[in-house]
């Protein structure tokens, strides 16, 4: 069971650097809007950062 934990704690710090990386602090801010309404079953909150997101993975229109 730690090595689940550990492997799992692991994967997350690596995708918010990915999303960081790529994304840069609107990333961050869209994934933990989105994290934070999760947990906290707030679909307002949540429906905010997957928007925030999906905006930065698609980009500008053209």
């Amino acid at each position: 069971m730690p090595a689940l934990a550990l492997l799992s704690a692991t994967f997350v710090v690596l995708f918010e650097q990915l999303v960081q990386w790529k994304y840069g602090p609107a990333g961050i801010v869209g994934l933990l809007l989105l994290t934070v309404g999760i947990k906290a079953k707030s679909p307002a909150v949540s429906s905010a950062g997957a928007v925030v997101l999906a905006l930065l993975i698609t980009g500008p229109a053209r």
